[in-house]
């Protein structure tokens, strides 16, 4: 088969839409021809890439803040275009709107749906975007979910059938983690990863950390417009010499900051899946989640912990102190593997099935 994946940003990222899109083009690859189109924000991203058996093409956007994507470039390259099945990704960009416009067999759309904007202009367009976002997902074959709450959110606020909507969970590399051991570091750690965003929660553990032992540092992994808060507020709390910041890890760093980390906390307000957290379990790192949106759904008071919202500092606190205090039973993490974490070989392996179908 001939398969085009329309990934909003670059494909170069080691997290997000990039990471999904890239480790199921490079599985299909071997059996397939597949092309990538994605976005190019700057100049260090080359217009075309053959990387691991996967033709990308990137094209010049428009993405304030890191959203939208809009690419004309891409819009007008999509009417010329013919592949056996064309699968977007991301609703809240627009290469997957543009996505219909390619003559193919089968479209499939994967949405990673959140069902609001992340500011409060955002939202605004979000909802005078409705009637697009229905068009786009009533010209698709098949809707791809990565949760049971995401497929709820989208038959609930589009009023799809629900048979429309596949639940195909987002996939870990198991070879990557094998390996893996935790190091003593002479401190206990709470690992955040994720873009610096104020929806994600991230300013909450900055918040929390006072409430802990001396001993306990917050490691955080990722960059985004908080950052300047994060740290004007850890010099007030006067925990900044507590806190450290990493961005641009490479990939076996990262998942050592995961085995490293004593617990990883996500107190964030909206996540369709949270690969983040999938991963943390993956390399036997208990988790803290906000019981909200997809996040509830790996909430079992064993492996994973669940706080609400609002956010309570002090039942944060608590909860953080019991991991660090008493441990868990890391062998019920094994339960997570193929039911909500597969393999990303399965999860090609499915969509391909979808594919022929």
């Amino acid at each position: 088969m001939r398969i085009l994946q329309i990934c909003p940003d670059s494909y170069a990222e080691y997290g997000g839409i990039s990471m999904h899109v890239r480790n199921i083009s490079e599985r299909l690859a071997k059996r397939h021809d597949v092309t990538v189109y994605a976005t190019k924000r700057s100049a260090r991203f080359p217009k075309y890439e053959y990387t691991n058996g996967v033709k990308v093409e990137r094209f010049k956007c428009y993405a304030p803040s890191d959203s939208y994507f809009f690419s004309m470039e891409m819009l007008l390259t999509l009417r010329k275009v013919e592949f056996d099945v064309v699968h977007g990704h991301g609703y809240h960009s627009l290469p997957l709107h543009f996505a219909p416009l390619a003559k193919c067999r089968k479209f499939v759309a994967t949405t990673h749906f959140h069902g609001f904007g992340h500011t409060a202009f955002r939202d605004c367009l979000f909802k005078l975007f409705k009637p697009i976002g229905w068009r786009t997902l009533n010209k698709a074959d098949v809707i791809i979910a990565v949760s049971e709450y995401e497929k709820w959110l989208l038959v609930d606020y589009f009023g799809l059938d629900s048979e429309r909507v596949v639940v195909i969970p987002n996939g870990v590399n198991f070879e990557e983690f094998k390996a893996l051991k935790k190091n003593n570091r002479g401190f206990r750690s709470v690992l955040y990863v994720g873009s610096l965003l104020s929806f994600k929660g991230v300013h909450y553990l900055v918040e929390v950390l006072p409430k802990l032992a001396k001993d306990v540092v917050l490691e955080i992994v990722g960059e985004g417009p908080l950052k300047p808060f994060l740290e004007k507020r850890a010099r007030e709390l006067k925990v900044y010499d507590r806190i450290r910041f990493y961005q641009g890890l490479p990939r076996n760093e990262l998942l050592q900051k995961y085995a490293d980390a004593d617990v990883l906390a996500l107190l964030s307000m909206y996540e369709a899946y949270s690969l983040v957290v999938a991963e943390a379990l993956a390399a036997g790192t208990p988790c803290i989640v906000a019981d909200t949106s997809a996040l509830s759904e790996w909430i079992d008071s064993e492996s994973c912990f669940g706080v609400g919202l609002p956010v309570d500092l002090s039942g944060v606190a608590g909860v953080i102190n019991h991991i660090l205090d008493n441990g868990v039973d890391k062998g019920n993490m094994k339960k997570w593997v193929g039911t909500k974490i597969l393999d990303w070989n399965e999860v090609a392996n499915m969509l391909e099935k979808i594919y022929a179908q």
